[in-house]
């Protein structure tokens, strides 16, 4: 499977989330009892659809090999595989933590993805 996996967070919440040192989940995750992740292939599609014209965001980047039997890819939109963390994140897991400004035609602007 994807060795990197992404969360889009508003950066307030991931800040908090650091200062305590485990992220929960925001309140979409938290409804539906994990943590939603998008792989390299899907995260643009996410932004799109899920965090439109939304400025003050953060793309997180985790190693998923550290997240164990927790994470689990589950079918989600149009059949694709999505990963499904099924408990607190430690923030120290993040192998790093990028803005994600949005460009001038209202997109997000994303750093260069791993898969």
């Amino acid at each position: 499977m994807t060795k990197t996996i992404y969360k889009i967070c508003p950066e307030p919440m991931w800040r908090q989330a650091e200062r305590n040192g485990i992220f929960e989940g925001a309140p979409v995750d938290l409804a539906d009892g994990f943590i939603h992740f998008s792989t390299a292939e899907q995260v643009v599609e996410t932004a799109t659809k899920h965090f439109a014209g939304q400025d003050n965001l953060l793309l997180v980047a985790i190693a998923a090999e550290r997240l164990g039997p927790a994470l689990k890819y589950e079918v989600s939109r149009g059949g694709a595989l999505f990963p499904h963390l099924f408990a607190p994140l430690e923030t120290k897991t993040a192998k790093w933590v990028r803005p994600l400004p949005l460009k001038a035609d209202g997109t997000h602007d994303f750093p260069e993805l791993e898969a």
